[in-house]
């Protein structure tokens, strides 16, 4: 099968194609052949040597990529709920290599969600890492409340742009930082005020803050602090998880975590059912083909995607 595989550390010159077997299934996995991946910044810093690279450099080849829709074509002896032919998406055994830049990717069958049949696997393979990450954020340390007010950075990005419907569906109130480019966008996706970053700091802007989703880290956690109420949350998603949002919120009697996303296919189910309903929506502002997987990722590097950014296999 085709492959792409990462032969260093460093450029998107590293990205190489390789003609690789098609994997052997364990009992509890099945074989899905992809239709469509997504990618995400934690693909373009790994690739560069930071995000996870630490976690799996030792791996021969390495094969990136954690987002996947397609169909199954076999399944092991001890998988149930799951038969060839059915159609799935997932983010895949993350933060270890999913290897999803191939055409055939072995999946544990417990990380699998049904693709809805109205959704395509385009929008599929793009709600995946980053729709299980705002979904996570939001329910796992301490869960957004109906009327709560919710400051979401990057709000046009992968994540931010999920993070933006999930909270509205959550009944927060949602106020939500990007460039003035990406204003109309923003508030189409539900956004109840619109803080253009580069005109103003946001934190001259707002305040009274329940919850804080930081998806940049760095001097934004000490800033997004200035906003929030005692007793509130800030959840920071910064791959690396080496921020310290934990001591600095707790000095000021805020909840601070760091949180890293992970497999689940409960999560999954209910996010097929948030497609499904229409109640989220993927944007995919760009498609690429398999094959240009350097181009998505300088794409994606670029800082300017709206959305997300999805490659197919034709």
């Amino acid at each position: 099968m085709k492959a792409i595989i990462l032969k260093d550390f460093g450029g998107v010159e590293n990205l190489v194609p390789a003609e690789i077997p098609v994997p052997t299934i364990a009992t509890d996995e099945v074989l899905v052949k992809l239709k469509a991946i997504s990618i995400n910044p934690v693909d373009v810093k790994t690739r560069s040597g930071k995000g996870v690279a630490g976690l799996i450099k030792d791996e021969s080849p390495i094969i990136l990529g954690w987002d996947i829709s397609g169909e199954i074509t076999e399944v092991g002896a001890d998988v149930t709920g799951f038969k060839p032919g059915d159609e799935v998406f997932a983010m895949i055994d993350f933060p270890k290599t999913g290897k999803a830049y191939a055409e055939y990717v072995k999946a544990k069958a417990n990380e699998l969600a049904l693709k809805p049949a109205g959704v395509s696997h385009e929008e599929a393979a793009a709600a995946t890492l980053a729709a299980l990450t705002a979904w996570q954020a939001f329910h796992t340390n301490a869960p957004v409340k109906p009327g709560d007010r919710v400051l979401i950075h990057a709000a046009s990005g992968g994540v931010g742009h999920y993070a933006v419907q999930i909270a509205k569906h959550l009944g927060a109130y949602v106020i939500a930082t990007s460039s003035a480019a990406n204003r109309d966008f923003v508030l189409g996706l539900g956004a109840d005020e619109h803080i253009d970053y580069k005109a103003q700091p946001f934190e001259t802007a707002t305040g009274n803050i329940d919850f804080v989703l930081d998806t940049i880290g760095g001097e934004y956690i000490d800033r997004s602090l200035q906003v929030m109420k005692k007793g509130g949350t800030i959840i920071s998603i910064v791959s690396g998880m080496n921020e310290t949002v934990t001591p600095k919120a707790n000095a000021l009697g805020i909840n601070g975590h760091n949180t890293r996303v992970k497999p689940n296919a409960e999560n999954m189910a209910t996010i097929a059912g948030l497609l499904q309903k229409g109640i989220i929506k993927s944007h995919v502002s760009k498609v690429f083909p398999f094959e240009q997987m350097a181009d998505a990722h300088l794409q994606l590097e670029s800082g300017r995607t709206v959305g997300k950014v999805v490659l197919v296999f034709q």
